[in-house]
C-alpha cells in the first residue's frame, strides 16, 4: 500500500481538520465562558478584580483546550466523514480505489499531527499558564504570598520573609501536610537591618505547626557573625499554610518531567504518590487515547452516517467520547483504590475500543 499522501488523502485530511477545529473552537469557547462566569463570584475578595478574572481564564485556556481536544477530535472526525458520506464523496473516493483502511489512515495522520501539537502545548504553555493563573489569583486575593518564576514561592509574616524553591501537599497518617523544600527565612530587625538567615532543607506544616529540618542559621550581630546547625527546629509562625498550599503546583499543572521528579521524591520519602502517578501516565497515554477513540468511531462513518444528519453525527460523537472517558475514569479510579498499575488502567480502555472498532470495521467491509 502506498504510504505517501496523494490529493485524496489531503482532501480528506482538510475536511476533517476543518470540522475538528470548528468543534474545538465552539467547545473551548463555551468552557471559557463558563469559567469566566464562575470567577465572577470571587471578584471583590481582596484585590481580585474583573481584569484579574479575565487574565486567570486566559492563562487556563491552553489547559482547557488540551482537555477538550479528544472530545472535539471524535466529534469533528465523525462530522467530517459524515459530511463526505452525506454528499456521496466517500462513495466516489471508494470508486477511485481508496480503501476504507486508506481513508482511516488519512484521518489518523491528520489527528496525530493535531495531537502532537496538544502534547507539546500542554508540556509548555499549558503547564506554565495554569501555574501563572494560580499565582495571579492567590496573589490578588492574598497580598502576603507571591510566586516568582525562577525563585519559587515567597511569603511574608511580619519581619520574616520566606522563600521556598518547591513545595508539595501530602497526606501522612491521614493528616494533610504542606512540605516546602530548600527554604530560606530572612529575618529583619526593627531598623530594617538583616538580622538572620536560616536555610532549611525541608519545612513541614502539620497539626502541630511548622517544623524545620536540617537547619543552618546565620545570625548577624553588630560586630560578629554566628552560625549554628541543628537537625530540627520548631518555627513559631502563624503563616497561613492554606495560602501557601494554594500556590503550590497541582499535578495537573505540572509538566511530565516535574511529575516524574515529584513521584521520585515521594517514593524515596515513603509518601503517597498515586495522584501524581495518575496524572503522569495520563499524559503518556493521551495521544494513544485520542487516536484510539477516533479510530473506534470511524466505522460508523462508512455505514449508519450515510443516511443520518448533523444531529445523528453529534449524538454518536458525544456518545463515543462520554462512553470512553467514563470507562477510562472507572479504570483509573479502580487503579487508585486497589493500588493497581496505572499503565494498565490507561491502556485497557483504548485497547477495548480498538478491538470493538476492528470487529465493526470487518463487518462493514464484508
Amino acid at each position: 500500500m502506498r504510504l505517501s499522501p496523494n490529493i485524496h488523502d489531503l482532501y480528506v485530511g482538510k475536511v476533517v481538520l476543518g470540522t475538528v477545529l470548528l468543534v474545538w473552537t465552539v467547545l473551548v469557547g463555551l468552557d471559557v465562558m463558563q469559567a469566566l462566569l464562575g470567577e465572577l463570584k470571587d471578584i471583590g475578595k481582596g484585590g481580585y478584580s474583573f481584569a484579574h478574572a479575565l487574565a486567570y481564564v486566559a492563562y487556563t485556556a491552553p489547559r482547557r483546550a488540551y482537555i477538550l481536544f479528544p472530545t472535539s477530535a471524535v466529534i469533528g472526525a465523525l462530522m467530517g466523514l459524515g459530511q463526505l458520506a452525506a454528499t456521496s464523496e466517500l462513495t466516489a473516493l471508494r470508486a477511485l480505489g481508496l480503501s476504507r483502511r486508506r481513508l482511516s489512515i488519512s484521518v489518523a495522520v491528520t489527528l496525530a499531527l493535531l495531537t502532537l501539537l496538544m502534547v507539546v502545548g500542554m508540556e509548555t504553555v499549558g503547564a506554565w499558564g495554569d501555574n501563572q493563573a494560580t499565582v495571579l489569583k492567590n496573589t490578588a486575593r492574598n497580598g502576603n504570598v507571591a510566586v516568582a518564576r525562577y525563585s519559587g514561592l515567597w511569603a511574608r509574616e511580619g519581619d520574616v520573609f520566606l522563600n521556598a524553591q518547591t513545595g508539595d501537599e501530602v497526606v501522612r497518617d491521614g493528616q494533610p501536610e504542606v512540605h516546602l523544600r530548600d527554604v530560606r527565612l530572612y529575618e529583619l530587625a526593627g531598623d530594617g537591618r538583616l538580622q538572620s538567615i536560616a536555610h532549611a532543607a525541608l519545612a513541614v506544616h502539620g497539626a502541630d505547626g511548622w517544623l524545620l529540618k536540617d537547619v543552618r542559621r546565620t545570625t548577624f550581630h553588630a560586630r560578629s557573625v554566628e552560625q549554628k546547625q541543628v537537625a530540627e527546629e520548631r518555627w513559631e509562625s502563624k503563616l497561613d499554610a492554606a495560602s501557601l498550599s494554594a500556590n503550590i503546583a497541582r499535578p495537573r499543572a505540572m509538566t511530565a518531567r516535574d511529575l516524574a521528579k515529584s513521584i521520585d521524591y515521594r517514593e524515596r520519602n515513603g509518601l503517597d504518590a498515586r495522584d501524581f502517578e495518575d496524572e503522569y501516565w495520563s499524559r503518556w497515554f493521551y495521544a494513544f487515547n485520542v487516536l484510539a477513540l477516533c479510530l473506534a468511531a470511524i466505522p460508523f462513518a462508512f455505514g449508519s452516517l450515510r443516511s443520518g444528519g448533523l444531529g445523528k453525527r453529534l449524538f454518536l460523537g458525544i456518545l463515543f467520547a462520554l462512553g470512553f472517558w467514563v470507562l477510562q475514569l472507572l479504570f483509573s479510579r479502580l487503579a487508585l483504590a486497589f493500588k493497581l498499575d496505572f499503565r494498565l488502567a490507561y491502556a485497557l480502555p483504548p485497547i477495548l475500543m480498538l478491538v470493538v472498532s476492528g470487529w465493526l470495521f470487518k463487518r462493514r467491509s464484508r
